[in-house]
Parts: structure tokens; sequence; C-alpha cells
């Protein structure tokens, strides 16, 4: 794959009013121990299953290059998740892929971070950091603290040798990596900023969870998610170019990071090439990895009006609002759930068949 976008866990130190899942949140004590739980029974079996060969072919190079594996919560910084799972799985993938093992990228808020964290996720393998929290939304960023929060960040990767990079289509000077005179180094370690905000990212929101609930999301249904970044297009085409899945913690995967209403499978089943292999025979699925999600029920008596018409809902501030996201989750929820939940089925049935014998 190109990258994989791997939730660890839904324990986070933050409640964001704009989050797209209504799982990340503060958890304690037992409830904490639970939820972190959940991720520590899945993660070696989630390694175990990815591919042997993390790498994808660059047709503009011509050269192979390493997975991106994109590590993520919730926040895996914090005091019993840091230690209890995150490290732990750090060191299974070097235990797995050793000197093949796929660029390891994090996301963090950011404020949890001390130098003795980002040291001890240097040595673990860590490459990269996303300091994901550079928005309005989320509390003590707003306005000039962000760029404020953004220089105490820098002066601390500085100290550490981390080298700043641009995610790219920034539209403010501000957001931009500054002193940009060449090119990372090969295993240089970097850091990158972004946010859900207007100059970077996904500034409408994503239709789901709390932004939903608190009439944020602005994507409207010329809002093509499925086709973006991190969307469900290309996803199918393993060692490819645009592929990408996201898995949450207990090994359920997806097309996209937004994440559909059912999963595609779970890789504490099933390897990661036999899923994507079996949902492939689905027109919906193939619509999906297209970038059409209007497309996903031309077959199952869904045509373009239909899915449009499914694809409208009230949010929590009594605003109507049309979304292709909205329309894929009707989808999933009356016909195509039933249908990747029969070819499960039928997967996890033969290898267990192939186990007795």
């Amino acid at each position: 794959m190109q990258a994989i976008y791997w939730v660890l866990t839904w324990a986070c130190h933050r409640k964001c009013k704009h989050c797209y899942d209504d799982r990340f949140r503060p958890y304690v004590r037992d409830a904490l121990t639970q939820v972190v739980g959940e991720g520590q029974a899945a993660y070696s079996r989630v390694i175990a299953n990815l591919p042997d060969d993390m790498s994808w072919a660059n047709d503009k190079t011509g050269q192979r290059e390493r997975t991106l594996l994109v590590m993520a919560g919730g926040e895996l910084l914090i005091d019993g998740v840091r230690e209890e799972l995150f490290y732990p799985a750090l060191e299974a993938i070097q235990t797995r892929w050793g000197d093949k093992a796929p660029k390891i990228s994090i996301q963090t808020t950011g404020d949890v971070l001390t130098p003795e964290i980002l040291d001890q996720c240097l040595a673990r393998g860590v490459e990269s950091i996303a300091i994901a929290s550079i928005d309005d939304y989320h509390v003590g960023m707003k306005g000039e603290k962000k760029f404020r929060f953004m220089d105490d960040i820098r002066t601390m990767m500085a100290s550490r040798g981390v080298r700043e990079v641009s995610l790219g289509g920034e539209k403010s000077a501000r957001l931009k990596a500054p002193n940009l005179t060449r090119a990372p180094k090969p295993g240089e370690a970097t850091f990158l900023f972004f946010g859900a905000q207007e100059d970077l990212w996904i500034g409408e929101l994503w239709p789901r969870g709390r932004a939903i609930s608190n009439g944020l999301s602005k994507a409207g249904y010329d809002v093509n998610f499925c086709a973006r970044w991190s969307g469900g297009k290309n996803f199918l085409h393993i060692g490819k170019a645009g592929s990408e899945v996201a898995i949450e913690p207990d090994g359920s995967i997806y097309p996209c990071c937004l994440k559909t209403k059912t999963p595609l499978g779970s890789l504490a089943e099933e390897r990661l090439e036999d899923i994507l292999a079996s949902v492939a025979s689905l027109p919906a699925i193939q619509a999906i990895n297209a970038g059409d999600p209007e497309a996903m029920g031309l077959e199952d008596g869904w045509d373009r009006e239909i899915f449009k018409a499914k694809s409208e809902m009230i949010d929590g501030k009594g605003r109507a609002l049309a979304n292709l996201c909205l329309g894929c989750d009707r989808f999933f929820e009356q016909i195509l759930g039933a249908q990747l939940q029969q070819l499960r089925a039928e997967r996890t049935g033969k290898i267990r068949a192939d186990e007795t014998v």
C-alpha cells in the first residue's frame, strides 16, 4: 500500500466539537483500561496480517517506496496509552519487518509532546510527526494561539534535529514550513503541521460524529471526499500509487479515513490482500475505488438520483445537509453491509475448513 492509516485507540485527552467520531474522548480508570485493551488485543494480529512487502511503485520516479504507516488515535502520547499500547506496537513493527519496515508517521495534537517523549518515539523508529491540531476547533489553538504553539514545537523539534516539511496546499504563508532550502535526507526525521481549517486540509469538515451533531460540517453535495487524499479512490490497488486503507483499534478495515458504515473485514482475522481481493468483486466497492460513490448502487437499483435523495439529512442545528458520504452511509446500511458480511462469512468459513484438514 502507499499508505495505511491506523487508529490504535479511541482514548483522547480532548473531546473536540468538530471530531468525526464520538468515540474519541477522554476515558478514565476502568474505562481507559478497557478502551486501550481493545487495541492491545488486536495490534499483533493486525501487524501479522499486513502485507509482507510494505512498499509501493512510484510511477513518476520508477522507484519503489516504503509504505507510509500513519499511527493515530485519539492521542497516542497520553499516559495509559503511550507505554501500554503505542510503544509495544512500534516495537512489534520493527520485529515484523526489520530494515524493510514501513515509514512510521504519527499524528498527535502536540500539546502532550515533550522532549523526552520525542526521544522515545524517534528511538522506536518514528520518522515523521504530524501535529494535527492547528485549527480553531482545538481548545487553546484559536487565533494567534496556534502560531505561538507552532513556534514552541519548532523549537523542540530543532533541539532534536527533526526537520520541518510542508503538507502542501496551505493558503496562508504562516502555515507553510519556513526556510525549506532542501528536501529531507533519506532517514532524516521530519514533522509538519495541519488541521481542519479553511487554510489547510478539510475546511468543510467531514459529515460525521460531533461535527454533524454540532452543525459544523459545510460539505455540500459537490464535495467529494471519496476522491480526495485519504478517500476511497484507488484503495484496492495494492502496491500502486493511491492505495490506502484505514484500520480501527479492533482491526476493522475501511476504504477511507472517514470510514464507511460497516467495515470491509477485520485484520484481526484475515490478511489484507485476501479481504481486498474478495470485496473487489462487488460493483459498489469498484465505484468507491473509482472515487465515484454516487455510482455505488447502480447494480442494485439505486440510480444517481436515488443516491442523491438518500444523501440528505438534518444536522444537529436543524440545517438541511446533503453530502455524498451520507448517501454512502445509507447504501452501506441498507444494502452493501449485508453483502460484505456474507463475503466475510464465506472467507472465514473457508479458512476454518482449511485449518481442519
